[in-house]
């Protein structure tokens, strides 16, 4: 999950630094979706002590 976030962010970045505004808002809110997908799961699994997904 944390690999997708990053993926994500890089393709923000990238598209922010050639211009493309639309493609970049999206990456960048598809990647704080995932980044806090993987912190509840995180903290669930902290929790129960059981590896999660």
């Amino acid at each position: 999950m944390l690999h997708y976030t990053i993926v994500f962010l890089v393709v923000a970045i990238i598209a922010a630094i050639l211009g493309f505004s639309g493609i970049a808002g999206a990456s960048a809110g598809i990647a704080k979706i995932c980044f806090f997908i993987f912190l509840v799961l995180f903290v669930v699994s902290l929790v129960t002590g059981k590896k999660v997904g």
